[in-house]
């Protein structure tokens, strides 16, 4: 059933905006109230890419008031085929520059942009004060700190996933409307049902697929602020692109989640190109989780090359000496370094990964 909107209306449009938006203000049960809610709201968007553009596109062209977009990454070649907010000239920038530009050349939309990584230590800050936060994060290890972020605020999560040809979509929140039960990404995925979940980096994923979940998720949001319609709190709409089939089932709260969040995942400590050099110098083993076709352009000197799966698979590979982690930016270092503290070994990243090395400065030899 519909939920009371989240958002209070601003008293009045301006006449620009309400022509802008006009096909919203005469859409029955919608209308200018709805749209007036919209620009009082404030999203926020974690992630710039594949999920993250056509939403940022979706809620500028609807007149949401205020975006905070959160990626650390820049933009490169293979991010083009999905990742429609950016252009071949913005390769080699950062994400959120694009988002930006783009949000603003649509609409009046204040636009927040954060370039940084999140982590469990400031993802409650930077998603603080956002009525509904939406997830386009591209590994479970950052999923589950949105969520724990958005658990803690008591905002509600627009959650999706897209890999290969098949994608998911729900709503959690930890705080809902009395009457309404609390649904938690855990009730999805329990923590010890997740396993190893590979990227699209390594298994692919279709570009137009990408296009359609984000403009789902964008609904999503749309509907909690204004009010109208059902939103997919304790529902998961499952899509299979293949046979062009879209399937729902129920979601609804297990019995075995505790009452309170979940403990939020280890923090890893990251270093600086500076710092790695210095532990590597000092006897640490620096470990390049990288893909062959990707460590074939270029390593750390004296790194050891073991591809992320057969590493999660095999820690003891890593051997028993201090490690330092890198991969390309630093998403999949941190999930082997997890992986290798799990299992008794001392893990650090480089903050970053090559892009940050080679932006050092530092040697880079051909593998």
């Amino acid at each position: 059933m519909p939920l009371a909107p989240l958002v209070s209306p601003v008293n009045m449009l301006d006449d620009d905006e309400a022509a802008r938006t006009a096909r919203h203000a005469i859409l029955a049960g919608f209308g200018d109230v709805a749209q007036r809610r919209l620009a009082a709201a404030h999203v926020a968007v974690v992630g710039a890419g594949g999920i993250g553009s056509p939403v940022v596109l979706a809620l500028a062209a609807a007149g949401i008031g205020e975006l905070t977009i959160i990626d650390d990454d820049d933009v490169e070649a293979s991010n083009l085929q999905r990742q429609i907010m950016h252009r071949r000239s913005d390769i080699g920038h950062p994400k959120v520059d694009s988002a930006r530009r783009v949000a603003k050349d649509l609409s009046p939309t204040i636009v927040h942009t954060v370039k940084q990584r999140l982590t469990t230590e400031n993802a409650s800050t930077m998603l603080a004060g956002a009525h509904v936060v939406i997830d386009g994060t591209d590994t479970f290890e950052t999923r589950e700190v949105v969520a724990f972020a958005c658990e803690s605020l008591g905002t509600p999560l627009v959650w999706g996933v897209v890999q290969e040809f098949y994608a998911q979509a729900t709503v959690f929140w930890s705080s809902p409307p009395t009457g309404t039960p609390a649904v938690l990404l855990r009730d999805l995925y329990p923590p010890e049902s997740v396993g190893t979940v590979p990227t699209c980096s390594e298994v692919g994923v279709l570009g137009s697929l990408c296009m359609q979940v984000g403009a789902l998720l964008a609904t999503e949001a749309i509907k909690l602020i204004t009010g109208t319609g059902e939103p997919l709190l304790g529902r998961v709409l499952i899509i299979d692109a293949l046979r062009g089939r879209t399937d729902e089932v129920p979601l609804r709260p297990s019995t075995a989640a505790p009452a309170r969040p979940a403990a939020s995942p280890p923090s890893v400590i990251r270093l600086t190109a500076v710092e790695a050099l210095a532990a590597q110098q000092a006897g640490a083993t620096i470990i390049d989780v990288r893909e062959p076709s990707e460590t074939s352009s270029g390593v750390i000197a004296g790194s050891a090359l073991i591809p992320l799966q057969q590493l999660l698979q095999n820690p003891s590979l890593a051997g028993t000496e201090s490690i330092v982690v890198v991969c390309k930016g630093g998403m999949r270092a941190e999930q082997a370094a997890r992986a290798l503290i799990a299992a008794g070994r001392s893990a650090s990243v480089l903050d970053g990964g090559m892009d940050a090395w080679s932006g050092a400065a530092r040697e880079v030899v051909v593998a």
